[in-house]
């Protein structure tokens, strides 16, 4: 296939470019691999994991996770090591001398971290989501750490629709129960009635929750009041068990339609973990982005020849991409505290780092 205006230098680079990174990913997947088996044999071994189940509802779904999570880092080192080659080759001053300017030297390396950030965004929207499902039902079964229950939530409140209001003081994993719970119905714009129950059983089966010991108290337009009471009553909400347990893990699972939803229907309930997948959403958006700004640094750093050679350029690039991985995660914390909103957070690393790219490329062709 050709694509108009890209000749064979450009291709020389592009099969260059890619070839280095998917032999990279697989020679660093094996070391991944590896240290993983060590770090787990033992829960395998302790807990009889199939073999069958290691490979390949395992380590078949969490390479590819692995991989994406910390492509940007992978595309600059790729970079940094066959730019330093052709470099040092003398490759690259040949093809300045040729009359080909340094812009138009970029052109095949954008192709190349175009079609990366491609495969990254459509792997990270489509298709390792549901591959995670399998990986994280595999770590709660064998995995130690995975594997420990999760604690009772406390103090949670949720905005259903139609205006009404979920309380409850905590939520019990063991027993699928919320105690002291109480639902609000605001309709209207003034407070309807009141619900309030010892207990809430939630009923996996149908769907419905079993309140015990509940008071219902309706309010007139005059603000009277009305009791009822009862042992016990099941009634159906647009809530479930799983919302009380969203956490990292399950919302990795969620392809892109699906955390678009969750994010919606949090954000109506006020549901304080929203930002979770706020985190999430905008980490899948600004990966595949950063492929293009480390491209960009690479090259600028590596186009001209140094005393230290291709050593010196694996170096500086190894200690900036993970410069970039640390920042990437550092920011997080922004959003957790609610310091900034995610989309100005998870993406700050890109700001930072696209201002880097700018100085650095302005420099290189000097």
């Amino acid at each position: 296939m050709r694509i108009r205006g890209l000749q064979r230098l450009d291709w020389y680079i592009i099969r260059k470019f890619l070839v280095t990174f998917f032999v990279s990913i697989a020679f660093l997947s094996l070391i991944i691999v590896i240290f993983d088996i060590s770090e787990k044999i033992e829960d395998f071994v302790r807990k009889e994991a199939p073999l069958r189940e290691i490979v390949f509802d395992y380590y078949v779904n969490f390479v590819p996770y692995f991989i994406n999570m910390y492509s940007p880092m992978f595309v600059f080192l790729t970079v940094i090591f066959f730019t330093s080659k052709i470099t040092q080759d003398s490759e690259v001053v040949a093809m300045l001398s040729s009359g080909i300017s340094y812009h138009r030297l970029m052109v095949p390396y954008m192709v190349s971290a175009a079609v990366i950030a491609v495969l990254s965004a459509v792997m990270g929207m489509w298709i390792i989501p549901p591959a995670n499902g399998t990986r994280v039902a595999f770590e709660m079964k064998y995995n130690s750490y995975m594997s420990r229950q999760v604690k009772a939530g406390h103090d949670m409140h949720y905005k259903l629709e139609n205006d009404h209001f979920v309380y409850l003081e905590s939520f019990s994993a063991y027993n699928n129960t919320a105690y002291n719970f109480t639902l609000e119905d605001m309709s209207g714009g003034r407070l309807r009635s009141k619900i309030s129950a010892e207990s809430a059983q939630f009923d996996t089966l149908t769907g419905s929750w079993r309140l015990r010991n509940w008071f219902i108290r309706d309010y007139d337009e005059g603000m009277g009041d009305h009791i009822r009471s009862g042992r016990q009553m099941d009634t159906v909400l647009s809530l479930t068990r799983d919302d009380f347990f969203l956490n990292r893990f399950t919302i990795q699972q969620l392809n892109k339609r699906e955390l678009d939803q969750l994010i919606e229907t949090q954000k109506m309930r006020g549901d304080a973990s929203v930002n979770m997948a706020l985190i999430e959403k905008n980490n899948r958006l600004s990966l595949p982005f950063s492929t293009f700004i480390l491209t960009i640094i690479g090259v600028a750093l590596c186009t001209k020849k140094k005393r230290g050679g291709m050593g010196w350029n694996l170096a500086a690039g190894t200690a900036l991409g993970f410069s970039y991985i640390l920042f990437m995660h550092f920011s997080e914390m922004f959003v957790i505290t609610d310091t900034l909103p995610a989309g100005v957070a998870i993406w700050l690393p890109n700001y930072l780092y696209a201002i880097i790219a700018l100085v650095v490329y302005i420099k290189a062709p000097k």
